[in-house]
């Protein structure tokens, strides 16, 4: 019966085994980090540890490598840690247990750590070698990846010699990234001043949509509810004011849901404006959300927002942009430039509205960011800018990628795919500090990331192994 210690590459799996020891879930790295550092320390290896436990560790080329650029290796140390139903696996305390059932690599009801503790396996396999030639290498861990990219945003370049980097935060093997979007929030608030009012009201309610990752799955034109939403109160805006407006939940999903109260003198007038332009919505979504409803019910009213303030809002959601801006005009069907109105909700006497820009031209980022706040500005909201992170913008002039996709395609007699996603990743952050330095991603195929399923393919894990021995042996 196989297990973790008797299958190939054996280097790689034994480090990731002792990875696998250590619990590092996002923000408790301190002991996995503390690990590397000894690991360079016995090995007589140069080490840098920085605040946030972020870790770089070199080590000389080997013969006939001296004049080639140097290479940084780039991975995070951090795991998502989640259990399934039963478990009772402590992740403060507990190594992860893995288990071999052919081709698959995967732990006991709980996240494997695949995404990135394999990254980092690779990494020490090269830097415990004394079999494999290679220029100078510059193995990068980064820390906190997974809430919010803090230990590459914290990262000073002054450690960093090289020239090119290999980041293996992929998941799919054979597909290479090779730019990722950059992004930001506009969080845009409005005064809430209120005048008592009492009367019968609606609550109008839009619901049933597929929502999704407003980076992965804007590209599918899914509804956004509280544009939606917008649309009804703008079509019956002159019967009606807000009491309350509420919807979505996170600033990185597409809302599924959004509601709205209102005070009206004329129920049955409104109530046929919201259905008949409910029933236009559902024939326009009837593709992408055939599961759009949209409820009316009658609700008692006590106050109600100013009038000026209630259209003002209504004028700023009609008006945001929302959704795909612009495609990307290096890589087919990839968005370039998206607008996601994730969050409106009411905090501490304001109506709080956040927006989330994605682009993978910060140029591009940069003008959706404005456009937003001027709508803000005309409509008597106030914007400010949030959780800024860069892009990775695709270079039409990579040495590196040519390289990869060359060695690749001999190695294994088929096409190398490149892409890039709608989304952040720690290149962006990285091309920010180490401007000049020439990037690609990959890694061994993963799946059912960031869940209790998780787990690897063993046997793609030994095949990016050869491939990355022999891109390293390439570079000269």
């Amino acid at each position: 019966m196989s297990t973790i210690h008797t299958i190939e590459p054996r280097k790689v799996f034994h480090w990731f085994y002792q990875i696998n020891q250590i619990p590092r879930c996002s923000g408790n790295e301190k002991r996995i980090s503390d690990f590397l550092v000894n690991f360079a320390r016995e090995r007589n290896l140069e080490v840098y540890q920085d605040e946030l436990y972020n870790v770089i560790i070199k080590k000389p080329a080997t013969p006939g490598y001296e004049n080639a650029p140097a290479v940084i290796i780039q991975g995070h140390s951090d795991m998502v840690c989640i259990k399934g139903e039963g478990s009772n696996h402590n992740f403060d305390t507990d190594p992860i247990e893995m288990i071999v059932e052919g081709d698959i690599l995967r732990a006991n009801n709980t996240t494997l750590g695949g995404d990135d503790g394999i990254a980092v396996a690779y990494g020490l396999a090269i830097l415990d070698s004394d079999d494999l030639k290679h220029p100078a290498i510059e193995l990068l861990v980064t820390t906190r990846e997974e809430t919010g990219m803090d230990g590459a945003m914290a990262l000073t370049g002054e450690h960093l010699s090289g020239k090119i980097l290999l980041n293996i935060d992929s998941d799919e093997e054979g597909v290479f990234l090779v730019s990722c979007a950059g992004g930001a929030n506009q969080i845009v608030t409005f005064p809430l001043k209120k005048e008592k009012k009492r009367g019968t009201g609606l609550k109008i309610k839009v619901s049933g949509l597929k929502g999704g990752h407003s980076g992965m799955e804007i590209v599918k034109q899914r509804a956004n509810a509280i544009k939606l939403l917008a649309r009804i109160l703008d079509q019956c805006r002159d019967k009606v004011t807000l009491a309350k407006i509420t919807g979505g939940s996170k600033h990185n999903a597409i809302p599924k849901e959004a509601e709205a109260v209102v005070l009206t003198e004329d129920l049955e007038g409104t109530v046929r404006i919201v259905e008949s332009l409910a029933k236009e919505l559902k024939e326009e979504y009837r593709v992408e959300d055939s599961g759009l409803t949209v409820t009316v019910t009658e609700v008692g009213v006590e106050e109600v927002f100013l009038k000026q303030i209630s259209n003002d809002v209504i004028d700023f959601l009609m008006m945001t942009p929302d959704g795909v801006q612009y495609m990307s005009k290096d890589i087919e069907g990839l968005v370039q430039t998206s607008v996601n109105n994730a969050v409106v909700e009411e905090k501490e006497g304001r109506l709080v509205v956040t927006i989330s820009l994605r682009s993978s031209s910060e140029s591009s980022l940069r003008e959706m960011l404005n456009r937003v706040a001027l709508i803000a500005k005309r409509t008597n909201g106030m914007a400010k800018e949030s959780n800024f992170y860069p892009a990775w913008e695709y270079d039409d002039k990579s040495e590196i990628r040519k390289t990869a996709v060359r060695v690749y395609e001999e190695m294994f007699d088929k096409k190398a795919k490149l892409t890039a996603v709608h989304a952040g990743l720690e290149c962006g952050v990285l091309k920010k500090k180490l401007p000049d330095v020439d990037m690609i991603s990959f890694g061994p195929n993963l799946y059912d990331i960031h869940t209790e399923k998780e787990h690897l393919s063993i046997s793609s894990v030994e095949r990016v192994w050869r491939f990355l021995i022999r891109l390293l042996e390439e570079i000269k």
